[in-house]
């Protein structure tokens, strides 16, 4: 597969407005604008989050002018597409500090010294009242209303403040000043990305393209979380990393081999042979694990990361064959709940202890929430302590 094709297939979701437009300007030859924008709102980027800045370092090698834009302006605002609120008002400061902290984790996958880095307060503080009218009369607010989040919060009778609108105005006008040829971001972002594109059109009369990325599911097959123990962060440690990957869900390996590393596409689709054909998926999880932790640290952490698994959880857990079986219908539980329920504690308050003590694991990874909900499939095994055992069995 080549690289154009690699970047218009490989975790897309959609392409606006179509596959056969944006793969024409990228073979065009010319250099295209491309960017991608976050609101630094948060500090801790899980390989999900990364999944958009791998496709913005795949049109960077291609050598296009490729932009990362901080929505230090937008961020006071706030961004809802995905959100059941409104979000909360950030100080410049507190975004700029954010800001440091995801340029120090997004530099694990995108090469910034060759990437432009912006604000767009550079230009959004400069707009008087009369160009944000101006620039409004370009879209609909029935379109707005009418997105199911927003459409959801009126019909509960919760407030949607005005402001939200301006919003996919304001990225819209991002897009226009970036003279943008292609914009990235998830399948949330679609409609904030589509105002791009009609600012684009309406005030250059120039057609610009959207990619919109796929989602990585957590660990445990739902939205990665941190209140899930589902996620696997870029600043988890090496080992860390290496046994979230362990824990992984067998039917999201070919997934996470897709969106989580640079693996290339013919050995990927080995991978889902192997995979159907029967074989160990713990052997696939192994190579996945070390090379997601050779990508995101190094070679020498993955193999460090993969001893240390070995030694702590396959070589010193009893034989499969010899661990009491724990049969049940229900996968998903209240961490204290499963382990009484398989008689490893004597009481939930003997189970909080434990977690406190970081004495629980789940397939050698700690779980160190006394509330956490965990998702369980068979053959995952719990450890308690350093010698009680019990293997989940689904029926």
């Amino acid at each position: 597969m080549d690289a154009i094709e690699g970047i218009i297939t490989r975790g897309v979701e959609n392409i606006i407005p179509n596959k056969e437009t944006l793969k024409k300007i990228l073979a065009s030859g010319r250099k295209l604008n491309v960017y991608l924008g976050i609101d630094p709102t948060a500090t801790n980027i899980h390989v999900g989050h990364a999944v958009p800045l791998r496709k913005l370092q795949a049109l960077t090698d291609l050598g296009h002018h490729v932009t990362f834009l901080i929505g230090d302006f937008t961020a006071l605002i706030g961004d809802t597409s995905d959100k059941d609120g409104e979000r909360p008002v950030l100080t410049s400061e507190q975004i700029e500090q954010n800001f440091q902290t995801y340029k120090k984790q997004a530099s694990k996958i995108l090469d910034f010294s060759k990437v432009t880095v912006v604000h767009n307060s550079e230009w959004l503080k400069k707009l008087t009242f009369t160009d944000i009218v101006k620039l409004t009369q370009h879209f609909s607010a029935g379109e707005f209303v009418g997105r199911e989040l927003i459409k959801k919060r009126l019909q509960e009778g919760k407030k949607v403040g005005l402001h939200e609108l301006l919003y996919p105005v304001m990225q819209g006008y991002d897009s226009y000043v970036m003279d943008t040829d292609i914009q990235l971001g998830g399948t949330d972002q679609t409609f904030n990305m589509q105002a791009g594109r009609t600012l684009q059109k309406d005030l250059r009369q120039k057609e610009s393209c959207i990619i919109a990325n796929g989602f990585l599911e957590g660990t445990d097959g739902r939205k990665m979380s941190k209140s899930w123990n589902n996620a696997i962060w870029l600043t988890d440690e090496p080992s860390d990393m290496f046994g979230k990957v362990m824990s992984l869900k067998d039917e999201l390996i070919a997934q996470y081999f897709l969106l989580a590393t640079n693996t290339p596409m013919e050995k990927i689709e080995e991978i889902k042979k192997r995979l159907k054909s029967g074989e160990n998926p713990m052997v696939i999880k192994k190579e996945l694990a070390f090379i997601m932790v050779s990508e995101l640290h190094s070679k020498k952490d993955a193999e460090a990361a993969r001893n240390s698994f070995e030694s702590k959880f396959q070589k010193k857990a009893p034989i499969a064959s010899d661990i009491p079986e724990f049969k049940t219908k229900e996968t998903k539980w209240k961490l204290a709940d499963l382990l009484m329920a398989t008689a490893m504690v004597a009481s939930k308050s003997e189970a909080r202890r434990l977690i406190e003590q970081d004495a629980i694991e789940i397939n050698g990874i700690g779980i160190k929430f006394q509330t956490a909900d965990v998702t369980v499939k068979s053959h995952d095994i719990i450890k308690v302590g350093k010698k009680k055992f019990v293997k989940i069995h689904i029926i």
